[in-house]
């Protein structure tokens, strides 16, 4: 069916203006954030921006009886492509979708739909003295359907977890049209195991399986105090075997971040006012909670990795713990410095390892950085062993570009040698999929065999997320 064709029979559906089939705003579609999109040109047939359940029914019952390709789409910020109509078809934006319906404090809940900012959410909750607790580092931007979709996770993951431990029930459109609600119809209840967990099923599908259009989040008082420590490595072994040493004292910070020396450098490049010292590593422990259990957490915290650290600071006030964290949250931007005529790329960037391997994981990507001649600035979750990876390239230099791909590849291929993951956060998409099997086993073929199940005629995001082809 061509674009045309496609976009009149979509305008009997919704309202002419939600309808977009002019070429300039369907290839305004064609890109996320990843490196694979900028040299692929994945311009869906229509672009659709329901904002009902029903109208997204209907546009599902059309799809399905024609046979065309839905890719669901929050804010486009992930990196994988996997927001992209890789297969042509619609792409369902429902990032103008972003209604808070409802927060249900007595039951420690909110309903929200799938275009809510996360950053908007938390400012909602505010008021209530709770808070969503997984945060990504793009908060600003990211929708609470796209983290749904992507079981995002971030900043504060050690002690928070990923999006999933907080989805209590979904409204989901399936590949027909028909619509279900998994975690109780009307359940208002913290605890439900009646039933198929049908949640954690949706929860990280990436859209292979239905459009979720509801969200029953869990939502968690509001911390009353805040710390922050800054440690000093010179070794870089030091630095993960410094929070083992924390973990083993008993003690769980709501975050523990990692800046090796090449995004130290980056950062003081970026903003010399900052001014990090130089290390083979920094650490940085955040800690939350009460606050006489906040100062005894991260006086301990300074006292144990003392012993491994050339320094440690920490603090609770307030204009201190913005200048310390401000060099962790400028690093993503400012990795490209180091290189100033080139970019930052998202390609091989969250792998997820052991804490125990952290240590060989870094090592060896800079090694590898080495040998396929890439700049390559290391940072990222060490609390749970999620490692972030900038290459930095000149996206002109094809010859670079390959050598790009090469050291992603090769990076994936790390993660799972290192009883580890390609992907701690971000998602598979188009990406990662080719990996699925080794790191899945025979379990990725099951996988396959619920999407035939749910989606048989493969019109929900195909492509995306499992072994491709007739692997």
């Amino acid at each position: 069916m061509d674009s045309q064709r496609l976009a009149d029979e979509l305008k009997k559906i919704l309202p002419a203006e939600r309808v977009l089939a002019g070429s300039l705003d369907r290839k305004m579609y064609s890109y996320d954030s990843s490196f694979h999109a900028r040299f692929n040109s994945f311009i869906p047939d229509a672009v659709v921006l329901p904002r009902s359940t029903a109208e997204v029914s209907g546009i599902m019952r059309f799809a399905s009886s024609h046979n065309v390709p839905v890719v669901p789409r929050g804010a486009g910020s992930g990196e994988t492509c996997g927001c992209l109509a890789t297969s042509g078809g619609i792409v369902l934006d429902l990032s103008g979708w972003d209604t808070i319906d409802e927060v249900d404090v007595s039951n420690m809940q909110a309903f929200v739909r799938p275009g809510v900012v996360h950053y908007r959410l938390n400012e909602h909750l505010a008021d209530f003295g709770l808070f969503f607790p997984p945060d990504p580092g793009s908060t600003r931007m990211c929708t609470i359907g796209g983290m749904v979709a992507n079981n995002s996770s971030g900043l504060r993951a050690v002690k928070y977890g990923a999006t999933e431990q907080y989805i209590l029930g979904l409204e989901v459109v399936m590949p027909d049209g028909s619509v279900i609600i998994t975690g109780g119809v009307n359940c208002r209840a913290l605890k439900n195991v009646s039933g198929l967990n049908l949640t954690k099923l949706f929860v990280g599908s990436e859209g292979i399986l239905g459009v979720i259009t509801r969200i029953r989040l869990r939502v968690w008082p509001r911390p009353k105090a805040r710390g922050i420590a800054m440690a000093v490595f010179d070794s870089l072994d030091e630095a993960p075997a410094a929070v083992l040493d924390v973990y083993q004292s008993g003690i769980l910070p709501s975050g523990i971040e990692i800046l090796d020396s090449s995004a130290i450098q980056a950062v003081n490049i970026y903003k010399p006012e900052i001014n990090l010292p130089a290390a083979e590593a920094i650490l940085i422990f955040e800690v939350d909670g009460n606050p006489a259990g906040v100062e005894w957490e991260g006086l301990k915290i300074a006292e144990i990795v003392k012993k491994r650290a050339r320094s440690v600071e920490w603090t609770t006030d307030k204009d201190r713990m913005a200048d310390l964290w401000r060099g962790r949250g400028v690093v993503a931007m400012a990795a490209a410095r180091l290189r100033p005529e080139c970019s930052r790329i998202f390609a091989g960037e969250d792998i997820s390892v052991p804490l125990s391997r952290v240590t060989e994981a870094l090592r060896r990507i800079k090694d590898l950085g080495r040998e396929f001649g890439i700049t390559v600035v290391n940072y990222g979750h060490i609390g749970d062993g999620n490692v972030h990876t900038a290459p930095v390239i000149n996206l002109e230099n094809s010859e670079e570009v390959e050598r790009a791909k090469g050291l992603a590849d090769a990076i994936h291929r790390l993660a799972i040698e290192l009883g580890g993951s390609t992907t701690g956060e971000h998602g598979v998409g188009a990406v990662r999929n080719q990996y699925a099997l080794a790191e899945h086993g025979e379990a990725a073929n099951v996988m396959k065999r619920i999407k035939e199940a749910l989606d048989p005629g493969n019109i929900m995001n195909p492509g995306k997320l499992l072994p491709p082809g007739g692997e």
